[in-house]
C-alpha cells in the first residue's frame, strides 16, 4: 500500500512505541503531545522511560525522516489515521481518568483532514468509545472512530507490538473496519474484529483474567507453604493440563501492580454494581490483590523477627524488570510499609527513575548491591533484573549482620543461594 501518514497523540510509553514501530514499518509518523519539554527530548531521540532499544529505533527514523515530533495539534492535519495513544491516567482508588483523551479528540477533530480515522489504543473503559465516536460524529460526519487495544509488556514492547499474535479492532462503520484493516495488514497478525464495546471488554477480560490467576497463584502458594508442598512443582503439574497451559500466568509473588491491572478491575467491579447492584468478583480480586503486600511484610517479619531498627536491602524498587518506572509500582509500597515499621530501608535498582518520587525519599539509594548488603538484617529480591540471576553472591552473606535472603519471585536458584551461605526464603516452598 503507499505509503501513510500515520500521527500518534500521546508520547509516553504506548505512544513512544507506536511512533517508533509504524514508522520502522515505513509509514510518515507525527508524533504528537502538548508538552514542549517531552518533544525537545523526543527530537534528541531521549524517551520519558527507558525501553529496550526504544532510543535508538527512534534515532533511526529520526534519522530517515520518516519520524517527526511537534507539540502544534496543526501537525496532524494531513493524517489518514492518528492515533490516541496517552497512557489513560488512574487516580489513587485505580479508576480511570479519561479527561485527556476527551481533550485530545476534542482538539484534534479541530484540524483532521475529511475521511481520516481517530484509533483509540489508550485504555478505554467499555462505552466510552462510542460517546467519543458521536462527538466526533457531531463535529463531521466524514470523520470516524476506531478502538484497537494495546497489548505490550514493558520490557518487551517493540516485539509485542510488531509480533502480536492477534488484533483486536473495534469499528461501527464497514468502511472504518475495512480502512483500518488495510493499516494493520503491515502488522502480521490476524485481525479479529468486532464492535467498540466488544472491543473494549477483550481489554478488560484479558487483564481481569491475568489478575485473577495471579491472585489465585499467591493463595495457592501460601497454602503450599502451609503443608509442605513446593508452588513451583505444583504450577508445573497444573500447567501440564492442556485446559490450563504451559503460557498461564501462575507466577506467584507480591501481586500485580502498574496501575493496568487495576484499572480493568475498577471498570467491570462499577458496571457489575451499576447494572446488578451488586459487586462482587472484580472488586474481590482487586481488593486480595491491595492485601498481598502486607503477607509478604508479614512473612519477612516472621523470618528476621520484629523489623524496628532493623536495617533491609531491597532489590528491586520498579514494578518489573526492564522498564524504569516507579509509578504504581508495588515494591515501593512495600518499601513504604517496612518503614512504618521503623525498618532503615535501603534499595537498590540498576534502572529506576528515582526523579519520578513526588517527594524525597525516606528510603535510602544505594549504588549496588555490596553497599545494600553491608550491615543487613535482610535482603529482598522484589523485581527480577537480569543482573540478579547473573551476580556472583557467595561474598555477600559474609558482609550481612543476618545472611537472610527472601526471594519474593522465586527467581533465584535454591541450592546456589544456599550454597553462597544465605538463610534463603522464597514463596510457596
Amino acid at each position: 500500500m503507499k505509503q501513510v501518514k500515520i500521527g500518534v497523540v500521546g508520547l509516553w510509553h504506548l505512544g513512544c512505541i507506536l511512533c517508533s514501530a509504524w514508522s520502522k514499518l515505513g509509514n510518515r509518523v507525527i508524533g504528537f503531545d502538548y508538552d514542549s519539554s517531552l518533544i525537545n527530548n523526543l527530537r534528541q531521540a531521549i524517551p520519558p522511560l527507558f525501553e529496550p532499544d526504544l532510543a535508538e529505533s527512534i534515532r533511526r527514523s529520526f534519522d530517515e525522516k520518516s519520524l517527526s515530533f511537534s507539540d502544534e495539534i496543526q501537525s496532524l492535519s494531513e493524517c489518514d489515521f492518528i492515533f490516541l495513544s496517552y497512557d489513560t491516567p488512574v487516580l489513587d482508588d485505580d479508576s480511570s481518568d479519561t479527561s485527556i483523551l476527551e481533550k485530545a479528540v476534542k482538539d484534534i477533530a479541530q484540524v483532521m483532514k475529511k475521511q481520516s480515522v481517530i484509533i483509540v489504543s489508550s485504555q478505554s473503559p467499555v462505552g466510552f468509545c462510542s460517546l467519543l465516536r458521536g462527538n466526533l460524529k457531531e463535529i463531521d460526519d466524514s470523520f470516524d472512530l476506531a478502538y484497537s487495544p494495546e497489548n505490550l509488556r514493558l520490557g518487551e514492547a517493540m516485539q509485542c507490538y510488531l509480533n502480536p499474535g492477534r488484533i483486536i479492532l473495534g469499528t461501527v462503520d464497514q468502511d472504518t473496519e475495512t480502512k483500518c484493516k488495510n493499516l494493520f495488514s503491515q502488522i502480521p497478525a490476524e485481525i479479529l474484529s468486532m464492535n467498540l464495546e466488544s472491543a473494549e471488554m477483550v481489554k478488560h477480560g484479558i487483564n481481569s483474567f491475568l489478575s485473577m490467576s495471579i491472585v489465585f497463584a499467591n493463595h495457592l502458594s501460601d497454602i503450599c507453604e502451609a503443608t509442605g508442598a513446593r508452588i513451583d512443582d505444583v504450577v508445573k503439574g497444573m500447567k501440564t493440563d492442556p485446559r490450563i497451559g504451559p503460557k498461564a500466568y501462575m507466577s506467584p509473588g507480591i501481586g500485580f501492580s502498574g496501575g493496568t491491572l487495576g484499572r480493568d478491575l475498577k471498570v467491570l467491579d462499577q458496571k457489575n454494581e451499576d447494572f446488578k447492584g451488586q459487586a462482587v468478583l472484580f472488586g474481590l480480586i482487586h481488593t486480595l490483590n491491595q492485601e498481598r503486600k502486607n503477607v509478604i511484610v508479614n512473612k519477612l517479619e516472621r523470618i528476621v523477627g520484629s523489623l524496628s531498627g532493623k536495617s533491609i536491602g531491597l532489590l528491586g524498587l520498579t514494578y518489573k524488570p526492564a522498564t524504569s518506572t516507579l509509578r504504581r509500582s508495588l515494591p515501593l509500597e512495600i518499601a513504604e510499609l517496612l518503614i512504618l515499621k521503623n525498618a532503615t530501608v535501603k534499595v537498590y535498582d540498576p534502572k529506576a527513575d528515582f526523579g519520578e518520587l513526588d517527594k524525597k525519599p525516606n528510603f535510602i539509594i544505594e549504588p549496588n548491591i555490596e553497599t545494600l548488603a553491608k550491615e543487613a538484617d535482610g535482603l529482598v529480591l522484589l523485581t527480577e533484573w537480569r543482573e540478579f540471576s547473573q551476580y556472583d553472591w557467595e561474598r555477600i552473606p559474609k558482609t550481612m549482620r543476618n545472611a537472610v535472603f527472601f526471594d519474593t519471585k522465586n527467581y533465584l536458584n535454591e541450592s546456589i543461594m544456599c550454597s553462597a551461605g544465605f538463610s534463603y526464603y522464597a514463596i510457596g516452598r
